[in-house]
């Protein structure tokens, strides 16, 4: 009985929301100019509340538990079932958040993050200062076994493919256009517009946008280095069409990824598998086009030679990127970026110890041998690629200098390797381990960071950076109320086709029940019909 009320109401308040929905851009401007639309729950005492839970919570648990304890049949019966029924409220809210809302005038004052929070004050949206999500602050905390609960994956699928739909919120906007705020709410693609511009920013939709974004990016840069060898002009007096526009290109990607650093913030955004790869990638075309345009301008040869010669490095980085952006929940890659980052701070941790034995054989040596000799033969050492310096040792000192060489291949060659092979080991057990969970993190942080609110994302590369030179001018000579519908005419101009085959798409797929829940998801490559002529053939059907 209580499971057949529970889905009655369930389902009356899908329809109530799905009826009182707000049409995306189909009912009418408000006469006014104003911008906000107030918070109906500013008035909410969350800090008070915060502490009373945590309160309540330490009360209910006095004794030292493990994860597995915490997750067991007796803990949800002891503990967590009395708290639920204690602190549940059906009438309560389900919304982002100020952890200092209406908190005390000194406590306010003593804690500086509180000025953090506050800062949004001065931005745009009064009333909504920094709000944040559960998914956000989940994230930032890294909450795995949360994130990977049900429920959360349920939320995260929902937001994924545009169920729901909410504006975040942004410390810094590039081009801000928050003349409308969208409240969290469910979306029904049957009562919006053919041409519903705030669809770019679903999640899924961003995903493919930005693959598609970045092969282009990339065939224009394979363009740029096969043309490259092949052409016979001189590169410091010639900038060929094809050149021209990759650097345009990239450089509205570039103003992609810098104002989507600046949307959730460098913790969240470095959370990315490939997130590295872009800024190491945007260095090494800021040095290009820095290069390029001074060989252009100055007739050097050698500088425009130098550019693309470092133009060339990108080759390394773009590619894997690709192969991350197809593949971003394979265990191989998470748990490789993960390694890679074990292995750097070790690497770094022993570069800084081992600085002390360079500097004991420099003096050693009595100016006989450079540094930088010095250097090559423990890095020989190091890689166990050759035994030079171990021979040589002895030029620095008769019997200090063999000590310090041989104490250097112990430290530097066994011991590290050990270590190294050690921790990296345990680093991909403990992710083979809880694969479900790293899965699932980074499902909420891409789906966390494809909600935009910033309205440069609206443009694809290059009409961005145009969109920037044209439209942010224009925000402060007109009001706000033609300022969005300046914006929404140029955005659904610019994307006709996308957004009606996203609508035409989202009325057939978006809210279509999975028919194949009871069998579970089939997995179909290009060799099952090969597989069918195989001995055991009827087995596998």
């Amino acid at each position: 009985m209580n499971q057949t009320i529970r889905a009655a109401r369930s389902r009356e308040e899908q329809e109530a929301l799905l009826m009182n929905e707000e049409q995306a851009e189909d009912s009418p401007l408000p006469a006014s100019d104003g911008i906000h639309v107030p918070n109906p729950h500013a008035e909410l005492p969350v800090y008070i509340s915060i502490h009373r839970i945590r309160r309540l919570i330490i009360a209910s648990i006095d004794d030292p538990y493990s994860l597995e304890q915490l997750k067991s049949p007796r803990m949800n019966v002891a503990v967590v079932r009395p708290l639920v029924e204690h602190l549940y409220n059906p009438k309560d809210v389900s919304t982002g958040f100020e952890p200092f809302q209406n908190a005390p005038e000194e406590v306010a004052h003593e804690n500086q993050h509180a000025l953090h929070w506050a800062v949004r004050k001065h931005f745009w949206r009064d009333g909504y200062e920094r709000t944040l999500t559960a998914l956000e602050v989940a994230i930032i905390s890294e909450s795995k076994i949360f994130l990977s609960s049900s429920a959360c994956r349920k939320i995260v699928d929902a937001v994924y493919r545009g169920r729901i739909v909410y504006t975040p919120t942004s410390f810094i906007d590039i081009l801000p256009d928050h003349y409308k705020y969208k409240p969290i709410s469910l979306y029904d693609p049957r009562k919006s517009p053919m041409l519903n511009q705030y669809r770019l920013i679903v999640p899924m939709t961003r995903n493919v946008i930005e693959v598609c974004q970045f092969f282009v990016l990339l065939v224009l840069y394979m363009l740029t280095m096969i043309k490259r060898h092949k052409s016979k002009v001189d590169v410091s007096q010639h900038f060929p069409a094809y050149e021209l526009f990759f650097c345009i290109y990239s450089a509205g990607w570039a103003l992609d990824e810098f104002a989507s650093v600046l949307e959730h913030g460098w913790q969240v955004h470095t959370e990315n598998l490939w997130s590295f790869l872009d800024i190491a990638f945007l260095a090494i075309y800021g040095l290009y086009f820095s290069l390029r345009m001074h060989g252009l301008g100055s007739g050097n040869i050698e500088h425009g030679q130098q550019a693309l010669d470092i133009l060339a490095i990108g080759a390394p980085i773009l590619l894997p990127r690709l192969a991350l952006n197809l593949m971003p929940e394979n265990m191989l890659f998470i748990s490789l970026r993960a390694m890679m980052v074990d292995f750097t701070f070790l690497t770094l941790l022993a570069v800084w110890c081992f600085a002390g034995l360079l500097l004991a054989m420099r003096w050693l040596s009595n100016g006989t041998h450079e540094s930088i000799t010095i250097s090559k033969w423990m890095l020989w050492i190091w890689f166990g690629l050759d035994g030079t310096g171990i021979q040589r040792s002895t030029e620095l000192h008769r019997v200090l200098g063999p000590m310090l060489m041989v104490t250097f291949a112990f430290l530097g060659n066994t011991l590290f390797l050990t270590i190294l092979v050690s921790m990296l080991s345990n680093t991909f057990s403990n992710l083979a381990a809880n694969a479900t969970a790293e899965i699932q993190f980074r499902r909420a942080v891409l789906t966390f960071e494809g909600v935009k609110s910033d309205a440069i994302f609206a443009y694809r590369p290059p009409f961005n950076i145009l969109a920037l030179m044209l439209l942010l001018p224009l925000k402060f000579t007109v009001s706000p109320r033609w300022f969005h519908k300046i914006n929404v005419t140029a955005i659904r101009t610019l994307n006709a086709p996308i957004l009606l085959f996203i609508n035409l798409y989202e009325r057939r797929t978006l809210w279509k029940p999975h028919r194949h829940a009871v069998r579970g998801p089939q997995k179909r490559t290009w060799l099952g019909l090969w597989e069918r002529f195989s001995v055991h053939g009827d087995l596998q059907a």
